[in-house]
């Protein structure tokens, strides 16, 4: 069998990391070209790092996180109330694990949704289905499903979501449709599925800002029961950015 028919048939298989490594080793001087089980180990290593990379594209595509942003990006200068090794600690996963939702508060532009892209982007990486939602497009989602009759559906999609993201919680009031949808949300993620939440609005103000008492009972309990806490401090990151 020729190297071209060793291709066609790699290609037929869908072995497209081992097609492109395999294309780079024949384009070598025939003494740089790794022969027998080195040649072998190198395809197969190949291939292994571009399914990894297929995947994560696939999930990255699913999230479709607002902000390109990774771990290795975000700053955690003095006066941010950041700790490097506590975020550190969070990124390994465990909450992912646990179903331990994350709470990101901070004043406009302090960097809460950089900070919840970025752990978005791990969790990809880490192979989670992640799904980023604004807060206003998601009562949006919620209020076009009930009038077109997919709500179930879309109750049933989120449920799968494996981390869910919910970036500026407290902008857009909230009715009592929106607030029995995001309590059925939270009640099917309960101790099985994260969410990470960013707001401007402390944690403390979100009870009211959730409105009617007991339904804001019942989603305070399950969301903050037992949960990771981020208050970052300092001015505005995107002022920062345009000097």
């Amino acid at each position: 069998m020729n190297t071209n028919q060793t291709l066609e048939q790699m290609r037929e298989m869908g072995l497209r990391g081992m097609v492109n490594s395999y294309k780079s080793q024949l384009e070598l001087p025939i003494h740089h070209q790794l022969e027998g089980n080195e040649l072998v180990a190198h395809l197969i290593e190949s291939e292994k790092m571009n399914r990894s990379n297929e995947r994560l594209g696939a999930l990255l595509k699913i999230a479709k996180l607002r902000l390109n942003a990774t771990p290795e990006m975000i700053d955690f200068e003095q006066g941010r109330n950041l700790n490097k090794g506590a975020f550190a600690s969070l990124l390994e996963g465990n909450y992912l694990e646990k179903g331990t939702n994350v709470h990101i508060t901070g004043s406009a532009g302090c960097g809460k949704s950089f900070l919840a892209c970025a752990m978005g982007h791990k969790s990809c990486m880490m192979g989670y289905k992640t799904k980023y939602y604004n807060m206003n497009r998601l009562i949006e989602t919620i209020l076009l499903a009930k009038a077109g009759g997919t709500y179930i559906k879309l109750l049933n999609q989120i449920e799968k979501i494996q981390l869910l993201i919910l970036d500026d919680f407290g902008l857009q009031s909230l009715n009592n449709v929106t607030r029995l949808a995001l309590l059925q949300i939270i009640e099917d993620r309960y101790g099985k599925r994260p969410i990470i939440i960013t707001s401007q609005l402390p944690v403390s103000a979100w009870h009211k800002y959730l409105g009617e008492e007991t339904l804001a009972d019942s989603i305070m309990d399950r969301l903050t029961g037992d949960s990771h806490r981020i208050e970052l401090e300092g001015s505005s990151r995107r002022k920062k950015n345009n000097r």
